[in-house]
């Protein structure tokens, strides 16, 4: 009987300078420092709207280590989903005033922009359609020209993440 997870709830990188890190983290993503670990080198980071404990785990390796190899073999990237596609043009506006920016494309139903870490773990932030729209993307997963105005033109004010902490927490007192 095949394992049935629920949803990836977090990642770990081995980063170079664990301070370089979350201070990439913390200014691009917005996460916060939730725990550290001194003896392991760690830091435990959350996305502002996330309901996990952390959703982010970096352990400083040092600067000396081996950096990432662009096309070996191991992790290619995280996809991190963002509500809106206002949110969108923002992160890519937020990626390219530090740096960070490498690219986007739109793969029919998802609408994405990539960048990198200063330690190169390359990341994507990425709009998903809403279901329904998916149409011919429902099987296929192109890479095209992501025309974001239009796109922005067209989705304005359309969320479709699902369940964001912030909007749906219940006072339980």
């Amino acid at each position: 009987m095949p394992v049935s997870p629920v949803r990836l709830n977090h990642a770990v990188l081995f980063v170079a300078d664990l301070g370089r890190a979350e201070l990439f983290y913390t200014e691009v993503f917005g996460m916060e420092v939730v725990a550290r670990e001194p003896r392991a080198n760690a830091a435990f980071l959350r996305l502002p709207r996330s309901g996990n404990h952390h959703d982010l785990g970096l352990f400083g390796v040092g600067v000396g280590a081996a950096p990432k190899v662009r096309g070996g073999v191991g992790l290619y990237h995280l996809a991190w989903q963002l509500d809106t596609i206002e949110e969108l043009a923002e992160a890519r506006r937020t990626l390219i005033d530090t740096g960070a920016y490498t690219g986007q494309s739109s793969h029919g139903a998802t609408k994405s922009i990539y960048g990198a870490d200063p330690d190169g773990h390359e990341f994507e932030l990425m709009w998903m359609l809403p279901r329904q729209h998916w149409g011919e993307y429902e099987n296929t997963a192109p890479v095209e020209t992501l025309e974001l105005d239009a796109e922005l033109a067209r989705w304005a004010g359309v969320r479709t993440a699902g369940r964001i902490k912030a909007d749906t927490d219940e006072d339980n007192s």
